[in-house]
């Protein structure tokens, strides 16, 4: 029977049949904890001056194709080294899908260490490359260097994805690891920066060092994540390339000034990511009080912890009950088997959630949950 269900299996590629989308939760009336946001508002004052910037978006005509007063922006702001090349993405998963649409006809893998971050793989089958993961160390979350020359070495990836500092598990490698899987590495190796702000080494000033190492931000996390802005840096003769694939306009106006007008305004950001550091410090500490619970360090804005004893889901779901909503890592199994994710949020948000947490481990010890 010619059904619409035989006709689109019969038209769609296998890999995309085989995908589940990627899922978002509804956080409306949440304490929202479970996205990596910035959790701090613009200062008002700061809002009515953008407010009047935008009056200048001519929003008839299309955005600059090149977005080259952002492309300084970022520069200047990124660190970008002279002699790397950029190209801008709607987002971090523009970029992937861009750099991965590139190498889709090499018949070589992709590569990356997991548990990491699922669009790496989702991306890659969707356009129909196969993917390696290879398990990060089960102990601390570190990078299994013997496993890794070795999928290297056999696989001959076209891509080696390198979340820095990793999610969901927030630890940032060594840098001398990541320095000798680029050096393994006969393709690309993209170390993603998303949450650089918040951590203590970059690789950007090593770009003219490798010259198969591509940089990778995005905005979102320092503060811009309803703009959906990141940009990726690298030799350009690689860029030149990648630039070929990004679709015309990309960057729409809107984007284009605010990003710009957010940029030249580092000093606010700057002065929320700070705090957000400080409280990932005392929420770290809050949360390692508890007992049985382990909570694992972190370079970025949210902590991966551990239930030692108590049900991951039914505190999950108690939390949820109270308002809190974190990310049920439980649910990817493996090596997040009994782990959640909580995202730094404001000190009030931060102290509901110990609140909160305590109440269910209380709960879960009598027997409640």
């Amino acid at each position: 029977m010619n059904t619409l269900a035989n006709r689109v299996s019969a038209l769609l590629r296998p890999e995309v049949l085989a995908l589940s989308a990627y899922h978002v939760q509804d956080a409306s009336g949440y304490i929202k904890l479970d996205a990596m946001e910035n959790p701090h508002p613009w200062p008002e004052a700061m809002i009515d001056e953008w407010l009047e910037v935008l009056r200048e978006a001519a929003l008839n005509r299309y955005p600059d194709p090149a977005a080259r007063r952002l492309h300084e922006a970022l520069r200047s702001s990124g660190g970008v080294p002279d002699e790397a090349g950029l190209v801008l993405g709607n987002g971090s998963d523009e970029l992937i899908q861009i750099i991965l649409m590139a190498v889709a006809g090499s018949g070589r893998p992709v590569l990356a260490p997991e548990p990491t971050f699922v669009m790496y793989r989702q991306i890659a089958l969707s356009l129909g490359l196969p993917f390696t993961g290879v398990p990060l160390r089960k102990a601390d979350f570190g990078l299994d260097m013997p496993a890794m020359r070795a999928a290297i070495r056999d696989r001959q990836p076209a891509v080696v994805f390198l979340a820095y500092p990793n999610n969901p598990t927030g630890n940032q490698f060594a840098a001398a690891d990541v320095e000798e899987i680029i050096a393994l590495t006969p393709g690309l190796v993209v170390v993603d920066e998303a949450y650089s702000p918040f951590a203590d080494d970059s690789f950007m000033s090593r770009i003219p060092r490798f010259d198969n190492l591509l940089v990778m931000r995005t905005l979102s996390k320092w503060g811009l994540a309803g703009l959906r802005l990141g940009y990726l840096a690298g030799h350009p003769a690689w860029m030149e390339q990648l630039e070929k694939l990004r679709l015309p306009y990309n960057i729409n106006v809107l984007t284009q000034i605010s990003a710009e007008f957010a940029l030249a305004k580092q000093s606010v950001f700057d002065g929320q990511v700070e705090s957000i550091r400080r409280e990932r410090g005392r929420l770290g500490d809050a949360l390692a009080g508890f007992g049985l619970v382990r909570v694992y360090p972190s370079q970025a804005n949210f902590l991966t912890f551990r239930l030692l004893s108590d049900d991951a889901n039914a505190v999950f779901a108690a939390l949820k009950d109270q308002g809190i909503l974190v990310k049920n890592l439980n649910a990817a199994g493996g090596l997040l088997s009994g782990c959640l994710r909580v995202t730094v949020g404001t000190a009030e948000e931060n102290q509901q959630f110990i609140a909160a947490l305590r109440s269910v481990l209380s709960g879960c010890q009598h027997g409640v949950s």
